[in-house]
């Protein structure tokens, strides 16, 4: 990945926050992206060479995480961003966020050498280069009010009106009918979709329709269609799949199958993070390799055995010492039968003994 070059209106000595950053565009952002913009802020305040790479090095994300953030701000008119021949970011435009909002344009560059950020003009747009195609504006209409009325009167759409209502626990204004008629006809949710984000919202504790809006459009460009496509989404991207993702030393997108492993341990066995964690620290000491399915094991004979707090683990942990250290000396190379496994213990297996131990009681 090439080194980027940033470039922006006026250069400035400081690292400066504008108020209406703050007021208007954090509130709305993840913590990925706030962290990624402050960040930009900071190397461009300060002359100092950055890449993707070493913004997702930075911070423990993937590149394409940084790339969404950075598509995220260029939606939100807070940068532009520059492509080289491959379609590759290449340069960034930052722009005030004090200053009226304007319509982010795309400047395709040549293929660049990598170099330090410097405070450059804005470059000239070439023929040659071929950019990367510009996600979808999903611009919202201006809707008139015989259009909102029209849509209000709809067989098929009055019952998701009768839903927001209800989820929302206020009667629709107009401005929010509006939104409803933008996600139903421009980003073409299905009624069953519009239930669900409404659901997804309202559960984060958001009942905001512009939260509600900007919610739709993100599974918009990311090409969610149907309520699983919603729900796979929303479960791979909770903060204790991420979180469990790091405690076993995994830096990738989370699959489908380890999500639903995160999901089953704290769903199903109802284990708490504190827990999850200590299991995955119990791993991580014990395989280099199969991680998720050995805590699984760890985590499935816990939930067998009654194993649920952190105390419950110190006290089988203990009780398992205890009968250790009062069993008998064994003959030479006799295998000891435990009545709790101290998997941390048991970092020189191979995985298929570690299975055998797992499963053996």
């Amino acid at each position: 990945m090439s080194r980027l070059t940033l470039y922006k209106d006026n250069l400035t000595e400081s690292t400066i926050v504008s108020n209406q950053f703050i007021d208007e565009y954090m509130k709305d952002a993840n913590d990925a992206q706030i962290k990624i913009y402050l960040y930009l802020l900071r190397m461009m305040s300060s002359n100092l060479p950055t890449s993707i790479s070493d913004i997702a090095d930075k911070f423990n994300h993937t590149e394409k995480d940084v790339t969404r953030a950075l598509a995220y701000w260029e939606k939100q008119n807070l940068l532009c961003l520059d492509y080289d021949e491959k379609g590759e970011i290449c340069g960034l435009h930052m722009k005030s966020a004090s200053a009226p909002a304007r319509e982010a344009q795309i400047v395709p560059m040549p293929k660049v050498v990598p170099t330090p950020v410097t405070t450059a003009p804005e470059p000239a747009p070439t023929r040659n280069a071929a950019p990367k195609p510009a996600p979808p504006s999903f611009e919202k209409p201006s809707y008139s009010l015989d259009e909102v009325s029209a849509f209000k009167m709809e067989e098929e759409t009055s019952q998701i009106l009768f839903v927001a209502e209800s989820y929302l626990g206020r009667t629709l204004s107009v401005v929010d009918v509006k939104s409803l008629l933008f996600i139903y006809k421009e980003l073409k949710f299905s009624t069953d979709l519009m239930d669900y984000l409404i659901e997804y919202c309202v559960g984060k504790g958001k009942r905001e329709m512009r939260y509600i809006e900007k919610v739709a459009v993100n599974w918009a460009s990311e090409g969610v269609v149907t309520v699983r496509q919603a729900k796979n989404r929303s479960t791979r991207y909770e903060k204790l799949v991420y979180t469990v993702m790091k405690a076993l030393g995994r830096q990738s997108e989370p699959t489908t199958q380890e999500a639903d492993y995160i999901q089953r341990w704290n769903k199903q066995y109802g284990f708490s993070q504190d827990v999850i964690l200590a299991a995955c620290e119990k791993t991580v000491l014990a395989v280099d390799s199969h991680r998720f399915e050995y805590t699984e094991g760890i985590l499935s004979k816990w939930h067998k055995s009654g194993i649920h707090t952190l105390n419950d683990i110190k006290k089988a942990e203990e009780a398992f010492q205890n009968s250790k250290n009062s069993r008998p000396a064994s003959k030479p190379n006799a295998k000891p039968v435990n009545t709790f496994n101290n998997f941390s213990q048991q970092r020189d297996y191979d995985f298929n003994q570690l299975e055998r131990e797992l499963f053996s009681n």
